[in-house]
C-alpha cells in the first residue's frame, strides 16, 4: 500500500518509516521538519518526503491524494512543555485535518495514534487512581489535562467517521514509547530504583515492537472503529506489580484484576493480542543489565 505516515521524523515515525518499508509498503512521509534536497540514499527513508503544517487543512488534502491509507502519529507528545491551548489545539486540528483529508480521498484505512493517558490519571491536574490494575479498553475515560483530552477527543472523531464514509480506523493507545537511543536514561533510573515514579506504574512500550503492532493494525480488515492498548508485557525493571504499586504508589483503592506474571505490566494489551495476532518480542532486558546500562552491542532491528 501507499502509506502516509504523519509525524515521520518523531520517535515513533522515525521507526515505523523503515518498518514500513521492509514490509514492502511504499510511504509518503510528512512532518515540520524540512526535507533533504538530494537524493536520499538511506533505505530507511522514504523517497517521498513533504513538509507539512497539519494545522492547514489543505496540505493535508494533498497529503491524503494518491493514497492507500494514513497512519497518523504526529502531536505535540505530553501537556508539560507547551501551554495547554497549543497542545489541544495542534492535536486535536491535525487529526481532524488528516481525516478531513483521508475521506476526501476515500482512504479505506486509518491508524490513528491515540495514548495510554486518556483515562486521565498519569497527568491529572487533581490526582486520582485508576479504578482497576492491570488497566485496558473498559476503564472509565476521565482526562483532566490537554493532552489526553486531545487524544480522546481524536478517538471520538475515529469512531464517527466510518457512520459516514467507508473507512475502518483503528486507534492505538501506546504506552511510554522506549527506543534503542532512550532506554537507558528514560528506563535505567527505574530498573535500579522502583521509588522513581512513573504515574503509568512502570510500564512502557518497545518502539520496534509498537511498529509491529501498528503495521498489524494496518494490514487488518478489522471493521468500523477499535481501541488497542499497546504495551511491553512486564514492567521496567521486572518490578512485581502489585507490591511495587502499593509500596511506591500509595495505592489505597485500586483493585488488581489476576495477572498472568508477578512482573506484569499495568497495561492489559489482550486485545491488540487477540485482533491482530500481535505478539511484543522485546523487553527492557535485551537493552539494559541489572543496574540499567546499555548492555554492549545493542543497536536498533533496522
Amino acid at each position: 500500500m501507499k502509506v502516509l505516515v504523519t509525524g515521520a521524523h518523531g520517535k515513533v515515525g522515525r521507526s515505523l518509516v523503515p518498518a514500513l518499508l521492509r514490509a514492502g509498503h511504499d510511504v509518503r512521509a510528512t512532518d515540520l521538519t524540512r526535507p533533504v534536497w538530494d537524493r536520499v540514499q538511506d533505505s530507511r527513508q522514504a523517497d517521498d518526503y513533504v513538509q507539512a503544517d497539519l494545522a492547514d487543512a489543505g496540505a493535508c488534502y494533498a497529503l491524503a491524494r494518491g493514497c492507500d491509507a494514513v497512519i497518523h502519529t504526529a502531536a505535540i507528545p505530553q501537556p508539560t512543555h507547551n501551554p495547554p491551548h497549543v497542545v489541544f489545539g495542534n492535536n486535536l486540528l491535525a487529526t481532524f485535518n488528516v481525516l478531513e483529508g483521508a475521506i476526501a480521498a476515500e482512504i479505506p484505512r486509518f491508524v490513528n495514534f491515540s495514548s495510554e493517558t486518556v483515562p486521565g490519571f498519569i497527568f491529572a491536574h487533581r490526582a486520582f487512581e485508576p479504578q482497576y490494575l492491570p488497566i485496558d479498553e473498559e476503564h472509565p475515560i476521565r482526562p483532566q489535562d490537554s493532552y489526553a483530552q486531545s487524544k480522546w477527543f481524536g478517538e471520538l472523531l475515529m469512531e464517527r467517521a466510518p457512520e459516514r464514509a467507508d473507512v475502518a480506523t483503528i486507534s492505538i493507545r501506546p504506552c511510554w514509547v522506549q527506543d534503542v537511543d532512550s532506554y537507558e536514561s528514560n528506563l535505567g533510573p527505574i530498573v535500579r530504583d522502583p521509588s522513581v515514579l512513573i504515574w503509568n506504574y512502570c510500564s512502557y512500550v518497545d518502539v520496534y515492537d509498537l511498529c509491529d503492532a501498528t503495521i498489524l493494525a494496518l494490514e487488518s480488515d478489522l471493521p468500523g472503529h477499535e481501541v488497542l492498548y499497546v504495551a511491553s508485557p512486564d514492567t521496567i525493571g521486572g518490578h512485581p506489580l502489585e507490591e511495587t504499586v502499593r509500596r511506591y504508589y500509595g495505592a489505597k483503592q485500586i483493585e488488581f484484576r489476576p495477572l498472568d506474571r508477578p512482573d506484569a505490566s499495568a497495561i492489559d494489551s489482550s486485545k491488540a493480542r487477540r485482533l491482530l495476532g500481535w505478539e511484543p518480542k522485546r523487553s527492557w532486558c535485551d537493552y539494559l543489565d541489572g543496574d540499567g546500562r546499555l548492555r554492549e552491542g545493542v543497536s536498533a532491528p533496522w
